[in-house]
């Protein structure tokens, strides 16, 4: 095996394992400074356009991507360089351990009756609107979120990684952040955001496929039903109106023996979803089983991608492009 693959394959396990042990840096985050450069950047250049957004999309995430593509491309013979690069990209991408905290946190308030404090908590894992949420709504919503977000924040970057590399991960986490910051449908983002949006989408269709097959397969380790899981993906991933969050959640929902989708609102924004599951409304405890099914499902994700990393598919396509 070249030396240049193995480091690929060992700096992600290494950014995987920071992650789960570190989680996101405290201070001074990467994804939170390219946020602040891009909103600003979205001042200057808005405008109620799609190519003006499309622009705005494509600088901002090629500006990403294209230094990453240069960070590898100088340590190309130096695989311990190589390595660290890897490592630190896949940290900074991930974002698995926040996720974790975030869903037992959301449990623990639901658990102890604080519902002023989980509507507000809520938007630490989705801009969903908490106002007059009751907790089986609260609950609902973030077995949802932890569902979608397995997906968005730990297999897609993995898999981004172990195709692509470092570009790979930096410019998937890129794309990733601008639909969360003008992928919305509100007025001002309608049309300027129509690109970042179609482009998460996009980026997403296979990992999303790939993290509900994961789902299925760890369904059973997290005490979970894989049949079940399988059953609602298949027969519900497509109901939802997101092409790829749908998939993970019915994944998700069939698992747990839960029922997900609804009514929600965003930025006041009213979106009818379709039903995922056949199960009973999701309590507390289904929120603490969706961590621990999020947590194996990233862990088979880790799997997967080192081994592609360590295959050399991504060089045998570089070859052949040459």
């Amino acid at each position: 095996m070249p030396l240049r693959q193995a480091a690929a394959a060992a700096g992600i396990v290494a950014g995987y394992a920071a992650d789960a042990w570190f989680g996101d840096p405290r201070r001074g985050h990467p994804v939170a400074l390219f946020g602040t450069a891009a909103g600003q950047l979205e001042r200057w250049w808005w405008a109620d356009s799609k190519p003006r957004g499309a622009g705005y999309a494509a600088v901002c995430a090629g500006s990403v991507a294209g230094l990453g593509f240069l960070a590898e491309r100088a340590a190309r013979d130096r695989p311990g360089v190589r390595f660290v690069l890897t490592a630190a990209a896949t940290w900074v991408v991930l974002g698995g351990r926040g996720l974790a905290a975030e869903g037992h946190e959301m449990a623990r308030l639901l658990e102890s009756g604080e519902l002023p404090a989980a509507r507000q908590r809520l938007s630490h894992l989705c801009a969903r609107d908490a106002t007059g949420l009751d907790a089986a709504e609260l609950t609902r919503a973030a077995t949802e979120s932890i569902a979608e977000n397995t997906s968005d924040a730990v297999v897609a970057p993995l898999l981004w990684g172990a195709v692509a590399g470092v570009p790979g991960l930096l410019g998937y986490r890129a794309v990733n952040t601008l639909d969360a910051m003008v992928g919305y449908r509100s007025p001002r983002h309608r049309n300027f955001g129509w690109f970042a949006a179609r482009a998460d989408d996009w980026i997403n269709l296979v990992p999303a496929r790939v993290g509900a097959v994961l789902t299925v397969l760890t369904a059973p380790l997290a005490g979970g039903h894989a049949r079940s899981a399988w059953r609602a993906w298949r027969r519900d991933g497509s109901a939802h109106p997101s092409p790829n969050a749908g998939q993970v959640e019915a994944a998700f929902a069939g698992a747990l023996d839960i029922r997900l989708g609804g009514t929600n609102t965003y930025h006041g924004e009213v979106e009818r979803r379709g039903t995922l599951g056949d199960g009973r409304p999701p309590g507390a405890r289904d929120l603490r089983g969706a961590v621990r099914l999020s947590r194996l499902v990233g862990a088979a994700a880790l799997a997967v991608s080192a081994g592609i990393a360590m295959s050399g598919l991504r060089s045998a396509r570089i070859t052949v492009a040459k």
